[in-house]
């Protein structure tokens, strides 16, 4: 799933919006004035989903948009659900306080793959350590900067120029003269950009995990 090189639209017109995933949007007139964008030609007109067609939908959504595979999304599902609160929450907690999403989010990429390929490449830095982590769990107190190097500092520059999400979240400071951000705590449930029901991904594994 991270290296997934399909048809990046015809995903988003089956599961919707994933921010994280391609910032190209669906423009058919043909899908004007339509309640779905589901792709194929009857797409528009099939029947009721099943519930559990309806949950494995939500959980398609997560692993599409952080770009994980469905051992790495278990063993998050695993690791919320021994933690203290509502494992929903804590799942959602979790992935968008990896590394690639915060940089994703601060807008230095304009989708998580390209932010998992500057975290790969060595050109961010954390608490001014090289992490090529994309996984890594960011703390509230970390810092994050760029390498010192013209390159990155470039190809950085030239990625804050794309379209990418409005606002950044309010666990997260940037500078954008310097090029540094920090965490500043734990993301709230409502600056999860992505919309989904995350209770039906846990309802999806809960005999699996």
């Amino acid at each position: 799933m991270a290296r997934y090189t399909g048809a990046k639209l015809r995903v988003t017109r089956r599961l919707g919006d994933l921010p994280g995933f391609t910032s190209k949007k669906v423009n058919r007139p043909s899908d004007q004035g339509k309640s779905t964008q589901r792709p194929g030609q009857h797409g528009a007109t099939q029947t009721k989903l099943t519930q559990y067609a309806i949950r494995l939908e939500e959980k398609q959504k997560l692993r599409f948009n952080y770009g994980l595979s469905e051992k790495q999304l278990m063993n998050y599902i695993k690791q919320s659900k021994k933690i203290k609160g509502a494992t929903g929450n804590v799942l959602l907690q979790l992935l968008e306080m990896r590394l690639d999403n915060i940089v994703f989010r601060l807008g230095l990429a304009p989708t998580i793959a390209a932010a998992r390929q500057l975290v790969n490449h060595k050109h961010i830095l954390v608490n001014n350590s090289c992490t090529s982590i994309p996984s890594y769990q960011c703390q509230p107190g970390d810092t994050l900067s760029i390498k010192d190097n013209k390159a990155s500092k470039q190809l950085v520059v030239k990625n804050l120029e794309l379209p990418a999400l409005s606002n950044i979240p309010q666990h997260l400071e940037f500078n954008k003269k310097d090029l540094t951000a920090k965490v500043l705590g734990i993301i709230d449930r409502e600056w999860v950009a992505l919309k989904l029901n995350e209770l039906f991904v846990i309802e999806y594994y809960s005999r699996k995990v």
